[in-house]
C-alpha cells in the first residue's frame, strides 16, 4: 500500500516551503515498525483470501465462506501473492531486527512456494484428495469458537456451495494419480458421515428457526448428493479410465519441494547422505545392545553371526509385549499422566496444565493416509481450545495377524516413544510454546521439519534424562523408531526420485529397518501419497540435536537444558537455521 503513495507525498514535499524544525512532523517509524504494520495487514488479508486456513488457525471470522478451487481462484490467489511479495520486497533485510527478518524470510518463501504449487507442482489436477468437503465441515462442527447455532449457520452457508465446490474439482483434475484417487474416495466417504446422524441431530437440537432447520436438512441433502457424485466420478470415470500419472514426481521436483517445505541448512541430497551414515551408525548400536539382551530373552541359542538376524531376534521378543486389539486407543490415554509428571519432575521444560490434551479417535474423513496417530492443534488466535491427539484404532476388517503385525509394530516399549513424540513434550507441548510466540507469522507459518524435529529430538531427550531407566530394551527399540525416521528420508528420496519398486521399498524397512510388514506396507502407501514431508523427521532432529551440542560447546557449565528448551520453543515454529542464527548471536 505504502508505495502506492510515494509519487504523490513526492510531488506534495517539492510543493511545500522549508520548516522550521519546531514545526517538522515526527520521525518517520523505523523499518521494523512499518514491517510490523505490513505483517498485520497481510494477515488480515490473507484470511480473506484463505478462509479455510484462517479457521485451521483458529481465526472464524470468515467460517462462513467456501472458496470455490477454479481457475478464477487461482488467477486471484496469483495476483494476491504477487502483490504481496511486491510490497515485501519494500523491506530490505538488512533494515530490519533479527526477528523480523526472519518474518520477512517465512513470508517470502510461503508467497513464493505458494505459486510454485500451483503453477508447477499442479496438484490441484492430479490429486483428487484435495478436494474433500466434509473434512472443514467436520471442524467447523467440533468447533467450540461459536455457540452452535452460530456454527451451523457457517455450516449451512459453505453446504449451499457444494455442488459448485466439486464441480470446479471434476474440471480441474487431469489424469490424477491412481493412489491419491483411491485416498480421494476413502476420504469423501468418511465426509459423508459428517453429514450424517450426528450433524442432524445437532440441528434439531439447536435454536434455529424452523425455516434455517429445513433450509440446512434441504442443503446437508444437496451437499450430499454433490459428494456421491465426485465419489462416483472418481470410481468409474478415473479408475474406471484406467488413465493415471505416476505419483513420482521426480528430482527436479522434489529438490524444489524439499527446498521451500524443509528450510534446511542443507540440501535435499545431502540430508539424503546424511540419513544414510545415520542408519549404520543406529545399526552399529542395535548391534551392540541386541547381544548383550540375546541370552536373557533367548537363553540356551545359539547367537546368529549375522547382525542383521541377531537384532531381529531380539526386537521379535522385545515387541511381542502390547495392547490388546480393541485397548490400543486407551493404552496410549493412560500413559500421558506419567509424561507429563516425568517432564515436570526432572524440569525438562514449564508445561502449562490449563491447555487441554484429549485423546480421541481419528475422524472417519481423515483416515487412510497411513498416518496412525497426529496432532490437531489450535491455532494462536483459539489458544484456548482443545488439543486433539487423533489415534486411528485397528481397522475392524484387519485380520488377526494384521492387527498382531500392527500391534507388535507400536508395542509397549514403541508406544511410549510415540507418546513422547505426538504429545508430551512433543508435538502438543511445542505448539502450545508456539502458541505464544509475539510474532503471528512464526506461528501461523510454522516450518515441518522444525516441528517434526522437535518431536523426534524430545524422544532421544527423554531417554537421555532417565526415562525408560535407562535400559538396553528401551534404547534397542528407540534406536528402530529412530532407524525409521532415518528411513524416511531414505525412502521419502528413493520412491520420489529413484524409482524403488514397491516389493523392493518394503524390503528395505522390514529387513534394515526391523519393522513389521503393516507398517512397511503403510509407509510405502504414505510415501506414495506424499512428497518431502517423510524427510522433515530427519531433517529437523539432526539441525535441533547439533545446535544443542554447539551451545553446550560455547556456554559449558553455564548450559542449562530447560532454558535451552524454553528459549528455542520461544521463536515459534520457525525453521531451525534461523532459530538458530537468533540463540548463537544471543
Amino acid at each position: 500500500m505504502k508505495l502506492r503513495y510515494l509519487p504523490l507525498l513526492a510531488l506534495l514535499a517539492a510543493a511545500l516551503p522549508a520548516c522550521h524544525p519546531a514545526d517538522r512532523p515526527a520521525a518517520r517509524p523505523t523499518a521494523d515498525a512499518r514491517f510490523e504494520a505490513f505483517k498485520t495487514r497481510f494477515i488480515a488479508d490473507l484470511w480473506r483470501e484463505d478462509p479455510g486456513l484462517a479457521s485451521a488457525q483458529g481465526y472464524h471470522k470468515y467460517d462462513s465462506l467456501l472458496v470455490i478451487p477454479d481457475s478464477v481462484q487461482r488467477r486471484r490467489a496469483a495476483v494476491f501473492g504477487e502483490k504481496s511479495l511486491g510490497a515485501l520486497a519494500a523491506f530490505p533485510l538488512d533494515s530490519l531486527a533479527p526477528g523480523n527478518r526472519i518474518d520477512h524470510r517465512l513470508l517470502a518463501n510461503y508467497l513464493r512456494s505458494a505459486r510454485w504449487q500451483d503453477d508447477t507442482l499442479r496438484a490441484w489436477q492430479w490429486n483428487p484428495a484435495a478436494y474433500n468437503l466434509g473434512a472443514g465441515i467436520g471442524e467447523l462442527l467440533n468447533g467450540h469458537h461459536f455457540g452452535l447455532d452460530r456454527r451451523l449457520r457457517n455450516i449451512s452457508d459453505q453446504l449451499n456451495h457444494a455442488t459448485e465446490y466439486y464441480s470446479a474439482a471434476k474440471g480441474n483434475l487431469r489424469r490424477p494419480t491412481q493412489e491419491h484417487t483411491r485416498l480421494a474416495i476413502k476420504q469423501n466417504e468418511g465426509g459423508l458421515a459428517v453429514l450424517g446422524p450426528a450433524l442432524a441431530d445437532s440441528v434439531r437440537r439447536s435454536g434455529l428457526s424452523a425455516r434455517e432447520k429445513k433450509e440446512l436438512a434441504d442443503r446437508i441433502a444437496t451437499a450430499r448428493l454433490a459428494i456421491e457424485s465426485y465419489v462416483a466420478f472418481l470410481k468409474t470415470d478415473v479408475l474406471g479410465a484406467h488413465r493415471f500419472r505416476s505419483f513420482r514426481i521426480g528430482r527436479a521436483l522434489f529438490d524444489r519441494k524439499f527446498a521451500f517445505d524443509i528450510q534446511s541448512r542443507f540440501s535435499a541430497a545431502e540430508v539424503y547422505q546424511q540419513a544414510q551414515k545415520h542408519k549404520a551408525e543406529l545399526l552399529r548400536d542395535m548391534g551392540r545392545r541386541a547381544a548383550r539382551l540375546f541370552p536373557k530373552y533367548l537363553p540356551g541359542q545359539p547367537v546368529p553371526a549375522d547382525t542383521l538376524r541377531l537384532i531381529r531376534a531380539v526386537v521379535g521378543q522385545l515387541t511381542l509385549k502390547h495392547a490388546p486389539r480393541d485397548g490400543f486407543v486407551d493404552a496410549v490415554k493412560r500413559q500421558i499422566p506419567a509424561l507429563v509428571a516425568f517432564v515436570n519432575d526432572h524440569k525438562l521444560l514449564t508445561q502449562d496444565p490449563g491447555k487441554p490434551l484429549v485423546v480421541r479417535e481419528t475422524p472417519l474423513y481423515m483416515r487412510g493416509s497411513g498416518a496412525g496417530a497426529s496432532v490437531s492443534a489450535p491455532g494462536p488466535y483459539d489458544k484456548g481450545a482443545n488439543t486433539y491427539y487423533n489415534v486411528e484404532p485397528l481397522p475392524a476388517a484387519w485380520t488377526a495377524a494384521q492387527a498382531e503385525s500392527y500391534l507388535r509394530e507400536y508395542n509397549d516399549y514403541t508406544l511410549q516413544i510415540l507418546n513422547i513424540h505426538e504429545a508430551i513434550p512433543g508435538h502438543y507441548t511445542q505448539l502450545v510454546y508456539a502458541n505464544r510466540s509475539p510474532s503471528l507469522v512464526k506461528s501461523i507459518f510454522g516450518n515441518g521439519a522444525m516441528v517434526e524435529g522437535w518431536a523426534v529430538y524430545t524422544e532421544r531427550m527423554m531417554l537421555e534424562q532417565g526415562y525408560g531407566q535407562n535400559t538396553d530394551e528401551m534404547w534397542l527399540l528407540w534406536d528402530k523408531w529412530n532407524l525409521r525416521v532415518t528411513l524416511n528420508t531414505i525412502l521419502d528420496r528413493a520412491v520420489q526420485v529413484d524409482n524403488i519398486a514397491e516389493k523392493d521399498a518394503v524390503a528395505l524397512l522390514e529387513r534394515e529397518g526391523f519393522q513389521e510388514k503393516a507398517e512397511a506396507e503403510g509407509k510405502w502407501l504414505r510415501a506414495t501419497l506424499s512428497q518431502v514431508q517423510l524427510s522433515s523427521y530427519f531433517a529437523g532432529y539432526t539441525e535441533i540435536y547439533a545446535l544443542r551440542d554447539e551451545l553446550k560447546q560455547r556456554r559449558g557449565k553455564a548450559f542449562d537444558l530447560k532454558a535451552f528448551h524454553e528459549q528455542f520453543l520461544s521463536y515459534g515454529s520457525a525453521p531451525v537455521k534461523y532459530i538458530r542464527e537468533l540463540m548463537l548471536r544471543e
